[in-house]
């Protein structure tokens, strides 16, 4: 299917750090967007709850859609450890709501899943290689990729890496994490280096999405950035690129530092590379680094209002 003028795309989910993004992508094609979200933050959000089937299903059914993106995820790996009743609600059952709803109305359906469904036996993991769930919020990811995979006829699933994206207002990852603390005065920021995986850039994530939509492949795809890094020399590479190198020192600490604050399990590794996408042709997500690049000019701007 072409995604153009008059195209109806329904996006639930849309009020976070991909959201903002994918809500961009899609408004430059002349789509006709309804976005929806439990937190309605911005003036073109309308309420959706993603675990609530009957409400969810008018939302959509209403809107009578050409493609239906799943955007809704509960991310935070210590919070879904906490609220895990939630988790599986959000991350299981909603894939499963809007899957019904999309096989109902016979349309695409989006889903997006993480390379954090994968226990870290592996340096580098490709889109064939068996998942292994380490967290609550990776179990139950890899459920609701399992039932969109074996359920929705139309289905595209999307592994994304670590995500970055939205800027100083939206992004609750790393990069901002590390920013937060770089505006609230820290001179060293204390990042492991034994966590690995491939940053993903939310506006090239948007892009890559589009243009597999656009293929009519409908399947399983690995879409992360192109390398991958450990968490320090993300950071440090942050930090240079911000120019603070000569006024921030970013010190290696091992994840057991961290124990107490990041204690839900992740993998050692969870490094993807785009193998189905490179051989179909469709990679369109470019090098992290200069991703990075890109996305730090955001918090520069902001930094300098400060």
């Amino acid at each position: 299917m072409k995604i153009d003028n008059g195209t109806r795309v329904y996006v639930a989910g849309c009020g976070g750090m991909l959201g903002d993004a994918m809500y961009a992508r899609l408004k430059a094609t002349g789509a006709v967007i309804k976005a929806t979200d439990i937190n309605c933050i911005e003036s073109w959000l309308e309420y959706g709850d993603v675990r609530d089937f009957t409400a969810i299903r008018k939302s959509i059914v209403d809107f009578n859609p050409d493609l239906i993106i799943n955007l809704a995820a509960l991310t935070d790996l210590e919070f879904c450890e906490k609220e895990q009743e939630n988790s599986w609600l959000t991350n299981g059952l909603g894939a499963e709501n809007l899957g019904l709803v999309a096989n109902e109305l016979d349309v695409p359906y989006v889903y997006i899943s993480t390379a954090g469904i994968f226990g870290g036996e592996r340096d580098l993991y490709n889109d064939f290689h068996a998942p292994n769930p380490l967290s609550v919020y990776a179990q139950s990811k890899y459920y609701g990729e399992q039932y969109v995979r074996n359920s929705v006829r139309k289905h595209y699933v999307l592994r994304a890496g670590w995500m970055m994206g939205g800027g100083p207002g939206k992004d609750k990852k790393f990069i901002n994490k590390i920013y937060k603390q770089i505006c609230a005065g820290a001179k060293e920021l204390f990042v492991v280096d034994d966590k690995l995986g491939t940053p993903t850039y939310t506006v090239d994530f948007a892009n890559g999405l589009c243009g597999i939509v656009e293929s009519g492949q409908y399947g399983l795809y690995n879409q992360v950035c192109n390398g991958a890094a450990s968490r320090y020399v993300v950071a440090e590479e942050f930090v240079r690129l911000m120019g603070l190198a000569d006024k921030v020192k970013v010190t290696i600490v091992p994840s057991d530092y961290f124990k107490e604050q990041y204690f839900a399990p992740r993998p050692a590794s969870e490094k993807l590379v785009n193998l189905k996408l490179n051989q179909r042709g469709l990679n369109l997500m470019r090098d992290w680094q200069v991703c990075l690049q890109e996305y730090a000019e955001v918090f520069k701007a902001d930094y300098a209002r400060r």
